[in-house]
């Protein structure tokens, strides 16, 4: 029967495989977790005076280098001058060189955003006119490519590495300790080790190209290693390194030392190996935390020991899976229904953590129940919830094949202590004929015969013990291929391990692309900015005299539901007296009431402010005030602090030119 199993093997995890390359393959350039929430000057706008300096506003905090912000005039020649510079919160600027001539700019921008992917784009604006320019890219891809792909390739191998260590180690320890001798499970444990290893040094390498040219010779540029190195990503990565001598110390001890102890001597021994591993267990997962989506954004605190329990339960799950199915299939060491219960009950624990982890982390990555639908991470996350659904339907069938494999576990324990003792009398009354026979035949042979008999013999009798051991060996594993319930149970669990294989391709695709939530704050963001610059151009349009200004401004205080939008209208936005608008949006463009709103102008140049205003409250998510006194013209600092709760509360602010 294992011949006939072993090609239907092969085959199915040759297409699993297949699968799974196609899906890596279509995942292309790691999604930005950063989105561009706003700028000034605004995409598009056309200003009237060249300003000093252009300011960029992310969804979340970046990491800059000084190449990351750069204008380009319509020649193509660079305008900026100094290093880009963090002015306040989430906003970053470079300033210009002073006297810009009319024409359309190009800003472009490349950083790192807070959760380790990179994020570029480009857009323009105009002085005076718009005009014709040379410059080409209007935008830049980073994380794709050969390095690109590369990098999801070692972003897969080190999360299917430690999901095959952890979770192969805990089903020796917790499960089955008889395991720990069992080659076949040695080497699916090592290769698990390996396999993490060199994807740290894969990624390690390729972090620096990955964010910046991703040019295959910049892999082995030393100074971009030495600039990862510094990072918060490189930081895990090393880390990962040093966690991983330590667990190559904890797989020696248990498939060398605890192997060879007697049973007694192991239940002391596992509980030693337990919290060692556990401690660096949880370490290795908090590489991927410390780093990741769990490390920015909405309660990133909580998030994080949360999703260091996510990826254990995944690990005891899905690895314990890799362990059995190999026990199953490959060791000669048979496997007791015992340990398969065992292995049952842990199965069902670590789904039960990972539902409740894998809800919180859904609701603080989305945001929304829309999400799921209007979002590539929504629908990407649909589809892993649909695979554990499937996986655990399988499971389940797992658990009846366990079932009615411990209900034969007793009576073939009985069968085989029977045959057991009846060969052991059988073994003992033919030692006993062999043993009178060869003294009568010693006694007759002579003393020079009977040493070079004695080396024959023993030759003879270690090549038959082998022989018979083998013998035993097939048999045993012909009768347990034969047992129906063990059948039954070997193709459930390779079904498992097939649609795990999967899932885990559409969990890396899903760690590299925009979570909902920032999506859907981007989106409206731009739309909030398109809207208010399409008015203002309308109102320059109908009246020349007019001089309202719009301004928008994307904020966070925080906490829960501390994110929106802001937008100030000033009307005329003359010297003298204003009408002033405040109106405040979810990220999904519904309005929506705060506590506390106020706005303050400063004119830093004069020395002027700042002057405070407190706009009355008119309806949902809109407020105003009358008389709003400008002094005299200049590049005036509009400050709005927002309010959402007692204790969260945010100021954000942007320039304009008033008079």
């Amino acid at each position: 029967m294992t011949q006939t199993i072993t090609p239907r093997v092969r085959t199915l995890m040759l297409l699993i495989l297949a699968v799974t390359g196609m899906l890596l393959a279509g995942a292309g350039p790691a999604s930005a977790h950063a989105a561009l929430t706003g700028s000034d000057p605004a995409q598009g706008v056309v200003v009237d005076k060249a300003p000093t300096q252009v300011s960029l506003t992310f969804s979340e905090q970046v990491a800059l280098s000084d190449a990351s912000l750069r204008v380009l005039d319509p020649k193509g020649a660079r305008v900026d001058t100094g290093k880009p510079t963090n002015v306040s919160g989430t906003t970053y600027a470079v300033p210009l060189h002073s006297g810009l001539a009319d024409g359309t700019y190009t800003v472009t921008y490349q950083v790192v955003s807070a959760d380790s992917h990179p994020v570029a784009g480009a857009y323009t604006f105009s002085v005076g006119a718009p005009s014709q320019t040379t410059v080409t890219a209007v935008g830049q891809e980073v994380g794709g490519g050969v390095v690109g792909w590369l990098y999801g390739l070692g972003r897969y191998l080190s999360y299917a590495g430690f999901i095959v260590l952890v979770g192969g180690a805990t089903f020796v320890l917790a499960c089955w300790q008889r395991g720990s001798g069992a080659r076949p499970v040695q080497r699916l444990v090592v290769s698990g080790w390996l396999s993490l290893t060199v994807a740290t040094l894969l990624l390690l390498l390729l972090r620096g190209s990955y964010t910046s040219s991703g040019k295959v010779s910049d892999v082995f540029d030393l100074t971009l290693l030495g600039q990862v190195l510094q990072t918060k990503t490189g930081a895990a990565l090393v880390s990962r390194l040093l966690l991983l001598a330590a667990a190559a110390l904890f797989v020696a001890v248990l498939f060398g030392a605890y192997d060879k102890r007697e049973d007694q001597e192991k239940r002391d021994l596992t509980f030693g190996l337990a919290i060692g591993g556990a401690v660096v267990s949880a370490g290795l997962a908090a590489t991927w935390a410390m780093a990741e989506h769990a490390s920015t954004g909405l309660q990133a605190g909580i998030a994080m020991p949360v999703d260091v329990i996510h990826l254990l339960a995944v690990a005891a799950w899905l690895g314990g899976l890799c362990a059995l199915l190999v026990a199953l299939y490959r060791s000669d060491t048979p496997i007791e229904a015992s340990a398969v219960h065992r292995f049952s009950r842990l199965a069902f624990g670590s789904v039960v953590a990972l539902v409740a982890t894998g809800v919180y982390q859904s609701w603080r990555q989305l945001g929304s129940w829309s999400a799921f639908t209007d979002t590539r991470y929504g629908q990407l996350l649909l589809a892993k919830i649909a695979l554990v659904a499937v996986l655990v339907g399988i499971a389940f069938f797992s658990r009846r094949w366990t079932g009615r494999l411990a209900e034969t576990a007793t009576g073939a324990n009985a069968k085989t202590e029977s045959e057991a003792g009846a060969s052991k009398t059988t073994a003992s009354k033919t030692t006993a004929s062999k043993t009178g026979a060869s003294k009568a035949t010693a006694s007759k042979a002579t003393a020079s015969k009977a040493g070079g008999s004695e080396v024959a013999g023993s030759a003879r009798a270690a090549q038959l013990a082998r022989q018979r051991v083998a013998v035993d060996t097939a048999r045993q594993k012909r009768q347990r291929d034969a047992d129906p319930d063990r059948f039954g149970l070997r193709r459930s669990v390779l079904a498992e391990a097939a649609v795990a294989v999967v899932l885990l391709a559409v969990t890396t695709v899903l760690t590299q692309t925009e979570p909902g939530r920032t999506e859907e704050d981007a989106k409206a963001a731009k739309a909030s900015a398109s809207s208010s610059a399409s008015s203002s151009a309308s109102s320059s349009g109908s009246d020349p005299s007019a001089g309202a200004l719009t301004l928008t401004m994307p904020f966070d205080t925080g906490s829960k539901d501390g994110k929106g939008v802001l937008s100030v209208d000033l009307d005329p936005a003359r010297v003298g007296g204003n009408e002033m608008h405040v109106y405040v949006q979810r990220p999904n463009g519904r309005a929506f009431d705060v506590p506390e709103v106020k706005v303050a102008f400063t004119l830093t140049a004069k020395k002027i402010g700042p002057l405070p205003v407190v706009p009355d409250h008119i309806t949902t998510g809109h407020w105003s005030a009358n008389g709003v006194q400008i002094p005299m013209a200049g590049d005036w600092k509009v400050a709005v602090t927002v309010r959402t709760s007692d204790i969260d509360q945010v100021t954000v602010s942007k320039n304009a030119q008033i008079g």
